[in-house]
Order: C-alpha cells, then sequence, then structure tokens
C-alpha cells in the first residue's frame, strides 16, 4: 500500500476560491492547474498579465471550462502589494491563499524598496500580502519554505546587500524567514482565536524557472540529473496537501518523502529548530512590520 499525498489524492474542490501567487509557471502552474480540475475558482497572480493569460489558456487546453482570473502583483514592490491586496478585498472571500511565489539566487538586485531582492520578494513581499488579506481567508494560509533553511541565518545589518552579496546565503536567509513566519502566523491566527490556520510545505529539489540562475555547468547538466529531482508537477504535491489535505493541521510542515526530503511522495517534513524559535520569531515579525508598514493585527 502506498504512502503519502500526490495530485490523485486532491478532492473535490468545487466552490472553493484559491488565490496562487506566481501560478503562470512551474509549481504554482501545476497547483492552480490540479485545483482547476478539481473544480475550484483560482486566482492566478502574477507579475505579466501576458504570462498569466497563456497559463490560463494551457490550463483550460487540459481542463477544458476551467474557473481562472488573474490577479496583478509584484511582490517586489510594496505598494504594488498594497494595490493588489485592495482588489483581493474587494472581490470575494478566499478559501485559501497560497504564498508560491519566489525568487532564488539572481544576480544582486533591490525591490522597489531598497531591499535585496530575495528577503524582499520571498519574505517581505509575503509577509505584507498575507498581513493584508488574511482577514479575507477563510481556511489556511500556505507558506512556502525550502530544504536550504536548514543553512539560513537571519542578518538585519544589510537588508540592502549595498556592503556585501551572497545570493545562496541571501536565498538561505529568505527562506529560514519563511518558516520563521508561517509558524508565528499560526501561533497568531490561534491566540486570536481564528479558525484559519498557517500551513507549511517545501517542493524537495524540482526542476522550474527557478533553476534560470544556477552557474551555467550546473544548468547544461540538468537533464542527466532529472530523473533524480522532482518534476515541476511532483514538486506540487506538497503544496497541493497544504491547501487541500484532509488531514492537515495548523503549524504543519509538510514535504517530499524520499531520502533527505529531495524527492517523492508528500508528508511531514522537518523543520530546523531555528525555524521553530519563538524569539527569534517575534522578532522577525516586528522587525518586518516596520520594514513593509503592514501590521497584520494579530
Amino acid at each position: 500500500m502506498r504512502s503519502g499525498f500526490t495530485a490523485d489524492d486532491v478532492g473535490t474542490q468545487t466552490g472553493r476560491r484559491f488565490l496562487v501567487t506566481g501560478a503562470n509557471a512551474g509549481i504554482g502552474f501545476e497547483v492552480s492547474r490540479v485545483l482547476a480540475a478539481r473544480g475550484a475558482h483560482v486566482v492566478l497572480a502574477c507579475r505579466d498579465a501576458g504570462r498569466a493569460e497563456a497559463a490560463m489558456n494551457r490550463i483550460r487546453v487540459d481542463v477544458p471550462g476551467a474557473d481562472l482570473s488573474f490577479q496583478p502583483l509584484d511582490l517586489a514592490d510594496l505598494d504594488q502589494v498594497r494595490d493588489a491586496a485592495k482588489a483581493i478585498l474587494s472581490a470575494p472571500r478566499i478559501d485559501v491563499l497560497v504564498n508560491n511565489a519566489g525568487v532564488m539566487i539572481p544576480p544582486r538586485a533591490p525591490t522597489k524598496q531598497g531591499y535585496e531582492l530575495q528577503f524582499g520578494v520571498n519574505h517581505l513581499g509575503t509577509f505584507a500580502l498575507t498581513g493584508l488579506v488574511h482577514p479575507h481567508v477563510d481556511d489556511r494560509i500556505v507558506v512556502t519554505g525550502s530544504i536550504a533553511h536548514k543553512s539560513g541565518e537571519m542578518d538585519y545589518s544589510d537588508l540592502s546587500a549595498s556592503r556585501s552579496y551572497n545570493n545562496w546565503a541571501r536565498y538561505q536567509m529568505s527562506k529560514l524567514a519563511n518558516l520563521l513566519f508561517l509558524f508565528e502566523l499560526d501561533r497568531r491566527l490561534s491566540a486570536a482565536g481564528r479558525a484559519t490556520q498557517a500551513i507549511g510545505c517545501h517542493p524537495g529539489v524540482a526542476l522550474t524557472e527557478l533553476q534560470r540562475h544556477l552557474p551555467l555547468p550546473l544548468r547544461a547538466m540538468t537533464p542527466l540529473a532529472s530523473p533524480f529531482f522532482n518534476s515541476a508537477a511532483q514538486g506540487a504535491w506538497p503544496t497541493l496537501q497544504a491547501a487541500t489535505g484532509a488531514r492537515v493541521q495548523g503549524g504543519d510542515y509538510l514535504g517530499p518523502q524520499g531520502l533527505g526530503e529531495v524527492t517523492g511522495r508528500s508528508g511531514p517534513a522537518r523543520a530546523a529548530r531555528m525555524a521553530r524559535d519563538p524569539k527569534l520569531a517575534s522578532e522577525l515579525w516586528m522587525r518586518s512590520i516596520e520594514l513593509t508598514g503592514v501590521d497584520p493585527g494579530l
């Protein structure tokens, strides 16, 4: 008997609304496609309208009559995040917010507000969007982590990366921030008496557009290594379990069940002890309010 969660375990989602960030490619696209096939209304929250439209057309090839809509969202610009949040709050309520969008090891670049891109998009943009729209979410808020969080260290001394920039270290830090945020968000939702739960996930090692900034020799080896890694569709399984799994509870963290949590069906994943440190999480929460100007009120 098989164990672990796959797309085949996603039940009917008819009548439910999901907002998926970064939904035009990779894992976000696969999550959106499966949810649409199960009858959900899926809001694809993406930076580029043309790419979002192309993604919706691709989904409709597989899922004729798919119930889809587009929401402009650029997590690298907090002003645009506020505009998106206003539009989301004016639309029908959401059952599940899937925070999937992110960037991985790009060349040094700033967000609109001057923060290093990975911390700015992966954490601050996600924090701001969630902080603004969480009262509009009825069931679950999904936060996407990474195996890389286990090597992360929080360092607030140079958030613009003006003094130094190590793309891997900054990525690891942003993913540790995602996990600290996840567990603190769930604690605060519970303390506020909210039924909404925060659930985390990671895709293992999945071959998606996130790998486009890998050094050229590593990118050239990707076709040879692909049998050992998850496809985007397989990497989506933990996100789908976090968003729809019947036995999932607030504060759960999910990922592949294979060796090293790299590949395989979805189930319980291990978070680093640092990621579960309430003191570190509380400090990040307060600093995130200062940096974004968004107070979730929890």
